[in-house]
């Protein structure tokens, strides 16, 4: 995942909701969230994943964004360390548990703590992806051995 693949998978996001002639809502939302969502792929890739049952150039991630009539569902996947999942899984649930005015609350509190983790981020991006689709993160965490685990998370967002 590099930022010039990021780039081009925007660019044509955008000239494909262009063609489909989107409204300026929908395709800001679609944006909004498809950004946070390639961010979080690119920012949180773990590079130092030791597991020798898999050569490290096996580790791909996942993205995919797939469209019906009035819903576009944004997914993406990427492989972690067993011991990060309790910590994602518990703010992911605090996430999916509160009401449209928590998320932007809790928003600000941690916009105002400023507290940035190991890999130069704040921890915005799954409450900004909340509150752009206004639906809730359905998740799952798949274990693939003792030191792997693949997260994946899927968004939808709706006219």
């Amino acid at each position: 995942m590099t930022s010039e693949l990021l780039t081009t998978i925007l660019q044509i996001m955008e000239s494909k909701m262009e063609r489909f002639e989107e409204r300026p809502k929908i395709k800001k939302k679609v944006f909004n969230v498809l950004v946070e969502c390639l961010q979080n792929l690119y920012h949180h890739i773990d590079e130092d994943i030791d597991d020798q049952e898999t050569d490290q150039n096996e580790l791909n991630s996942l993205f995919m964004i797939a469209k019906t009539v009035s819903t576009y569902t944004i997914t993406t996947g990427n492989y972690m360390k067993p011991k990060d999942v309790d910590s994602l899984r518990n703010k992911l649930d605090l996430i999916n548990g509160m009401t449209k005015e928590e998320l932007k609350a809790y928003y600000k509190q941690v916009l105002n703590e400023g507290t940035m983790s190991a890999k130069g981020t704040a921890g915005l991006g799954m409450i900004d992806i909340a509150r752009k689709s206004g639906k809730k993160l359905n998740y799952d965490f798949s274990s693939i051995n003792d030191n792997l685990t693949f997260f994946s998370l899927s968004v939808k967002i709706e006219e």
